[in-house]
């Protein structure tokens, strides 16, 4: 949600902590692992702890030192895109040829690809802030799950309601003993997807919510313990009501991945709740000799389970898959649904509107409040 967000400002000196962090980790390319011996696993250990301790002082350097000028940034760019062809010839002259820590030969091609799909999956994780979108759902996560009785409570009976009886139809077992796990894999996948639309539907309904009550009481209250709550919000809204503030196309696509982060985790715990329930009914009521009836040959053995027919635990996942959805489109269009469980997420993204609709005045309107409070 910063303004005037840019990769040379903002998204390239976050990024420098993981590209040194590869940098120096493919150092243990240069490694002759063959001629090193029993000692090579000791030379990877001291690269990591280098590569480690390395990190950890450009990150402190990063935040005293936010912002680079742009001869810096191509230094490091310059630096980075050296790598996929300085280490390979270094080990080539250090060591005859160019191998991995395993032993396998690997082109330069290959180091160019690796390189650059570090780069970018590096450059997508920093100016989206995935990072912090992951710890937060881990934390929410935690929360749900210490409330999960309640949750649980709540969401279960109606979800059984829907998916209880499909679980006994044998067609359905024979499907799932049949199926491999990689099509069971992206059937949850397309579950997930309908989740995110949804979402994303929601959030433009939200957004649009939020813009028409930007109210001096609205706005005074969401800056409260934030770095503008010493700013004088009636002169900057002398009408009563702040106009609306167009986001961008990349700070809607951020907002989404909030929200869409925090229901998937929210129907995480609903789904591992129902695998669990499924797998006991079905151990419970779904004999051998009855999955056998249902599938018309005797039931492929789980590999990791033997004890337990692999179409069992397809079917678990499958509606465990299912009823995650289902919970997730209810909790943000049913009434009471969304009061228990999507309100608190819908809070959190309305303050962060509000909050930055001040911050995009303040930013246009009093420059010199905005640098003496140390506000970018």
């Amino acid at each position: 949600m910063i303004e005037g967000y840019g990769f040379f400002d903002h998204v390239l000196p976050r990024m420098l902590p993981s590209l040194t962090c590869v940098a120096l980790a493919s150092l243990a390319w240069l490694i002759p692992l063959r001629s090193a011996g029993s000692q090579a696993w000791i030379l990877l250990g001291g690269v990591a702890v280098t590569t480690l301790t390395v990190w950890g002082i450009v990150t402190a350097f990063v935040r005293r030192l936010p912002r680079f000028s742009r001869t810096t940034a191509i230094a490091v760019l310059a630096a980075y895109a050296a790598m996929p062809v300085a280490v390979p010839l270094i080990q080539l002259a250090v060591d005859g040829t160019v191998t991995a820590p395993g032993g396998s030969v690997v082109g330069l091609l290959g180091f160019v690809i690796f390189f650059a799909a570090v780069f970018l999956a590096t450059l997508l994780a920093t100016t989206y802030g995935f990072g912090t979108l992951l710890r937060r759902a881990v934390r929410h996560s935690v929360f749900d799950l210490r409330n999960s009785v309640h949750l649980l409570g709540r969401a279960l009976p109606a979800l059984l309601f829907v998916t209880l009886f499909l679980f006994f139809t044998g067609e359905l077992w024979q499907a799932m003993n049949r199926l491999s796990w990689w099509r069971v894999s992206l059937v949850i996948v397309l579950f997930g997807a309908v989740t995110v639309l949804a979402a994303a539907a929601r959030l433009r309904d939200e957004i649009g919510r939020v813009e028409q009550d930007l109210s001096l009481p609205t706005l005074s209250a969401a800056c409260q313990g934030t770095p503008l709550a010493g700013v004088p919000i009636e002169h900057l809204v002398p009408n009563g009501q702040l106009p609306a503030m167009p986001l961008t196309a990349r700070q809607e696509r951020n907002l989404l991945l909030m929200l869409a982060s925090r229901q998937l985790v929210q129907a995480a715990v609903v789904g591992l709740a129902l695998f669990t329930f499924f797998i006991a009914l079905g151990v419970l009521v779904v004999t051998p000799e009855t999955a056998k009836q249902w599938i018309g040959e005797e039931p492929e053995a789980s590999v990791l389970l033997p004890a337990l027919p692999v179409a069992l635990l397809r079917n678990a996942t499958l509606f465990a898959g299912f009823g995650s959805m289902y919970f997730s489109v209810t909790s943000m269009t049913d009434t009471d649904h969304r009061q228990q469980f999507f309100a608190p997420i819908i809070d959190e993204i309305e303050r962060a509107l509000t909050v930055h609709a001040v911050y995009a005045v303040v930013r246009e309107t009093i420059p010199a409040t905005l640098s003496g409070r140390g506000i970018r």
